[in-house]
């Protein structure tokens, strides 16, 4: 079964047990979806408000938007166990041989790409999420500001909790030009990621306390 179709406290039994998956990726992926999840939910509100007509036509568009970065980065939750399942394999792999020895380099190798790669995409996927947090600043049901402010504090941890698991991996990966990619381009990631966080918390918390 997906982690995705568990019930919570399915899901949350199996992340607090000892096994090794879900883990830290996973976890970050869910945030990610709870995030984009609240900012397409304050769009809604805010599009069946008449207060705010002028901005329906920007509210219907976060939402249509946000449903599907909604739907990938819960496909994400899945592909990051499925990451990890794939180069927990490859290490179980036999080693008696010099042939398979250099066919279990070969899928480590493949694993640990693929065990970037994921968390890399979440961190792409969440990043394109708080933009669209950020442009709904000004243009929201402001009864709405604490659930604006928990969606972006999730999508600023998945964006951490993604760059972690793209870190802890980048010592592996023998492509320097890969490795060279994903660090580079990482670190503008989540340095955007934190400016656009840190305006959703400063202009939400204005419009919750004045």
């Amino acid at each position: 079964m997906k982690l995705v179709d568990m019930q919570v406290t399915g899901y949350l039994d199996i992340l607090a047990s000892d096994a090794p998956a879900p883990g830290g990726g996973s976890a970050a992926a869910l945030c990610g979806a709870q995030g984009i999840g609240l900012v397409a939910m304050v769009a809604g509100q805010t599009a069946i408000k008449k207060a705010y007509e002028a901005d329906w036509p920007l509210c219907h568009e976060i939402a249509d938007e946000g449903k599907k970065l909604f739907e990938a980065l819960t496909a994400q939750v899945d592909k990051d166990t499925d990451a990890y399942n794939i180069i927990a394999a490859a290490f179980k792999m036999p080693k008696e041989t010099e042939e398979q020895k250099a066919v279990r380099r070969q899928e480590i190798a493949r694993g640990t790409l693929i065990s970037t790669e994921v968390p890399f995409e979440t961190l792409n996927l969440a990043v394109r999420a708080l933009e669209l947090a950020e442009r709904l600043l000004g243009h929201y049901n402001t009864n709405c500001a604490s659930d604006l402010g928990v969606g972006g504090l999730n999508l600023h941890t998945c964006v951490h909790g993604a760059w972690m698991n793209v870190l802890i991996n980048l010592g592996g990966i023998k492509d320097e030009e890969k490795k060279n990619y994903f660090e580079t381009e990482g670190k503008k990631l989540v340095a955007r990621a934190d400016e656009l966080a840190a305006k959703v918390n400063e202009t939400v918390m204005k419009d919750i306390i004045g």
